[in-house]
């Protein structure tokens, strides 16, 4: 999972990044709020831990404006800022939890999980495009209730475009996606999404999976052209 962490002490940030991956995350850093607004947006994270005193935007706008756009990404405010108003602000503009600084890292780190897991409990168990399923739970895959057999890549880039059907998806977004932990080329998701199209569209003379010119792919409920 990846984690963007917004912290304007540099030494700490690099500190949490350095501990969240030895837990197993895939840390990306910005240490001024507008900087974070936009990597929030356009990147795919699983989780924000986000400091609230940060130069350019304060992290109560960053969140408010994350929440206001519609971004469910569980948020994680860690802050000096620890009183009782600066907690409820903190909530009351969007943020799921709230830890002060100093902080006990072990605690840091088992808010974090708790947080997945209430987002993995609230996500969608299947996510459908037109007559096209993906099961998350069990990584199973079918167009008109007939499986299709994908390998661990094809199903990561088509769960990010079934998660943004209809929008465009960067060729970026999808191999910080699929390749999360790996610094690649672009033609590998080409590679998959050509793949993807033969066993999911030409296999069932479909065209659900669009290329967006210049950006990346989209998919879409294609049936209406049927």
């Amino acid at each position: 999972m990846r984690i963007l962490v917004v912290e304007d002490e540099v030494d700490l940030a690099h500190t949490l990044r350095t501990g969240l991956t030895a837990e197993g995350y895939t840390v990306d850093l910005a240490h001024d709020g507008r900087q974070a607004l936009w990597m929030a947006r356009t990147g795919e994270y699983g989780l924000l831990l986000l400091d609230l005193m940060l130069p350019g935007l304060n992290g109560y706008k960053v969140c408010a404006q994350l929440r206001r756009e519609g971004n469910p990404t569980p948020i994680l405010v860690l802050t000096a800022k620890d009183g009782e108003w600066d907690q409820a602000e903190a909530l009351d503009t969007g943020a799921d939890d709230y830890l002060a600084k100093p902080f006990s890292y072990p605690v840091l780190v088992a808010r974090l999980r708790a947080l997945v897991r209430r987002a993995v409990t609230a996500a969608p168990p299947v996510l459908a495009v037109g007559d096209l399923s993906l099961d998350v739970a069990t990584r199973v895959c079918r167009r008109a209730g007939t499986r299709v057999d994908l390998t661990p890549r094809e199903f990561a880039v088509l769960e990010l475009l079934a998660r943004r059907a209809g929008q465009a998806v960067t060729k970026g977004d999808l191999l910080c996606h699929a390749w999360p932990d790996e610094a690649l080329d672009p033609n590998l998701v080409e590679a998959r999404v050509s793949s993807l199209r033969k066993k999911v569209d030409a296999a069932f003379h479909r065209k659900s999976l669009q290329t967006v010119r210049g950006i990346g792919y989209r998919l879409v409920d294609d049936r209406e052209r049927l």
